[in-house]
């Protein structure tokens, strides 16, 4: 029993320093969220630091509203591509760990 236990430490200190190289890759991770046809873009990390906001300068003489509107949803593009690409990170560590279906780390 002692070995096993020690094997299932092993593997658990490995998974443990796995996702932490995981972590520190996606911190430097970059996407690019859109909307307006490329008018708005943003740029954010998978740790969700914008970047950067790029507005096109024919959209600047737009009514404030429009453009607000752009900038939120660009945001929102770029979150959506974040969660994509941690989603894809984490499954790759996950997957020889035998987790129920629905069940991700980190919890």
């Amino acid at each position: 029993m002692k070995g096993g236990l020690g094997n299932i430490m092993k593997q658990a200190q490995a998974m443990q320093e796995k996702m932490q190289l995981a972590q520190e890759e996606l911190a430097k991770t970059e996407v690019e969220g859109s909307s307006g046809g490329g008018l708005v873009t943003v740029t954010m990390t998978c740790r969700h630091d914008v970047r950067k906001v790029n507005i096109d300068d024919d959209l600047l003489s737009e009514d404030k509203a429009v453009v607000e509107d752009l900038v939120a949803a660009a945001v929102t593009d770029a979150v959506r591509k974040v969660e994509s690409t941690t989603q894809e990170k984490m499954s790759g560590l996950t997957a020889g760990m035998g987790l129920p279906a629905g069940m991700n780390l980190p919890f």
